[in-house]
């Protein structure tokens, strides 16, 4: 089995090679990433020198080189990842999610449509196209329900917007042109190699520092939170035995107010790395003014894929949360400075400015 895997130097790109390398023995993998600000292929460092592994750095909107990559390796299955995702930024610039979510979505069907038409029919049979997506294009939960996989789509940023466009894309490849697709729609993910422009490695981050932990509004906006590796698995889990033309939501069980994944960061490190002058981290925490269109609580019922497939997420939010408050303690002068290239310095971003 070769795969592609879009998006492979990002958070959950990384966690899906390193997966496969160490868990599915016959596979091979083509990382195909074209490097942004939030693309490091120090991630992949320990699967890199892996004769299974293979890095091609490509734009996912650039059709010449995605068909030429088609024709060199041709792959049993793309698992795509490649997307712009942080919500603070769509604000700021819609354009860049546009062309690399939806362009580049449609970009990768057309290639992957006209190399499916060419196969004999037990390629046909073999190759799937596994589209990678977000609970965010559901829009906004009141404080009851979950997100099913039949909730309409009611997408609130510029991101979700673009994400909810590529899902449609996605779906309307395989009802119209028989393009064999799976779609899974995930909640908020954490763990290691998490670029620090989002919440959680930018807790921890600031606080290392002892810079100010900015919360938005009364920090009381709800997320459902995902241990990257539980998602990882269950990624290769659909991709392996999801039903062509179906969606599967992906979640952690763990619903938590943002303050109060705060207030955990804040004690772990009190526990872990204690302050010289005796204080508490959470005398860092202090209250900005709330993202435009801030959705107030996202919660992704994931019983289908554990009914239909067999999986449920190991890691309890609190076992995945001091593991990754403990990476960051170990990586904080490593992989962590390297990452920041001087365009990103933990400033507030999402001011539509």
């Amino acid at each position: 089995m070769r795969i592609f895997v879009t998006g492979g130097a990002g958070f959950i790109g990384s966690a899906v090679i390193r997966n496969i390398i160490r868990t599915r023995t016959s596979w091979s993998v083509v990382n195909i990433d074209k490097l942004t600000y939030a693309g490091n292929l120090e991630s992949l460092e320990s699967v890199s020198n892996s004769r299974k592994y293979t890095f091609k750095k490509v734009d996912i909107c650039d059709r010449a080189a995605i068909k030429a990559l088609f024709e060199e390796f041709k792959p049993d299955g793309i698992m795509h990842l490649a997307a712009e995702s942080h919500v603070d930024r769509s604000i700021d610039g819609p354009g860049e999610f546009i062309q690399t979510n939806i362009i580049g979505t449609y970009t990768l069907l057309e290639c992957a449509r006209a190399y499916w038409s060419g196969l004999d029919e037990t390629g046909k049979k073999r190759f799937k196209f596994h589209h990678i997506s977000t609970d965010e294009v559901y829009g906004s939960l009141g404080n009851d329900g979950f997100f099913t996989e039949e909730t309409p789509y009611q997408p609130n940023s510029p991101y979700s917007a673009s994400k909810a466009s590529s899902d449609h894309l996605v779906r309307a490849w395989h009802e119209t042109f028989k393009l064999p697709v799976v779609t899974t729609n995930c909640s908020n993910n954490y763990g290691p190699y998490h670029f620090p422009e989002k919440l959680i490695p930018l807790m921890i981050l600031n606080a290392l520092d002892l810079k100010k932990l900015p919360v938005y509004g009364k920090g009381d906006n709800v997320r459902d939170w995902l241990f990257v590796e539980d998602h990882a698995e269950a990624l290769l889990t659909v991709f392996e035995k999801g039903q062509v033309g179906e969606t599967y939501n992906i979640g952690g069980n763990n619903e938590k107010q943002n303050l109060e994944v705060v207030h955990n960061i804040c004690d772990l490190l009190d526990s872990m790395k204690k302050r010289s002058d005796g204080k508490s981290y959470r005398d860092l925490i202090t209250y900005v003014p709330d993202r435009p269109g801030h959705d107030k609580r996202y919660a992704i019922d994931a019983s289908k894929i554990t009914r239909e497939l067999g999986w449920k997420p190991k890691e309890t939010f609190e076992s995945g949360i001091k593991k990754t408050v403990a990476w960051y303690l170990e990586n904080a002068s490593g992989w962590c400075k390297r990452v920041q290239d001087g365009s990103y310095k933990r400033e507030r971003l999402g001011l539509g400015g």
